[in-house]
């Protein structure tokens, strides 16, 4: 069996969107990693953090990423924060391919303005505007996610069918070397 694919980014940036077509394309099963934990815990992950905070949140997610970092043929949806258990991604890398989606700030903007009425969405971080928000959280963790990566692609302006014919034919011609930067 093939090797698992791990969708890794900020929020709004597709992962979901995407990981359920691309497992669709490629015939493998798709996990989405807020979801799964959700379910295992009978509460949104606004309730758990709100019940127990942030650190006992990130140690669940810690838990499950290196759970299906041993199952092959996944795609992975990972939450915005995974990319923060550094320890982790060197095994994630081996364990298959780790894309990361981006999009431009007016683009994430945009998708959490239309997101608010999400069934779960995520807590804030810092309590501030989401946009605001967004901005701050982006910069910081793009170190993380540019080195967490095989592969990046900008989702921006892009459809979802669009970024999964894109992902497929950089992932066909992937060797193993670290991914171009991103043009921002």
């Amino acid at each position: 069996m093939c090797k698992s694919i791990f969708l890794i980014g900020y929020r709004a940036t597709g992962k979901t969107s995407v990981g359920r077509r691309l497992a669709k394309e490629l015939n493998l099963r798709f996990l989405d990693l807020d979801r799964e934990l959700e379910h295992r815990q009978g509460r949104t992950i606004a309730e758990l953090v709100a019940a127990q905070g942030w650190p006992h949140f990130r140690g669940l997610e810690r838990e499950l990423l290196v759970e299906v970092s041993g199952q092959p043929g996944l795609v992975v949806s990972t939450g915005g924060g995974a990319i923060l258990h550094q320890e982790l991604w060197p095994r994630i890398k081996e364990a298959g391919l780790v894309i990361w989606l981006f999009a431009d700030l007016d683009t994430v903007g945009a998708r959490l303005g239309r997101g608010r009425n999400l069934k779960s969405p995520r807590p804030s971080l810092t309590g501030r505007d989401l946009v605001a928000e967004a901005a701050e959280v982006m910069a910081a963790r793009e170190p993380l996610y540019r080195a967490g990566c095989h592969l990046a692609v900008d989702t921006s302006g892009r459809t979802v069918n669009q970024i999964v014919a894109r992902i497929v034919a950089l992932a066909q011609g992937f060797s193993g070397d670290p991914p171009a930067p991103p043009s921002t």
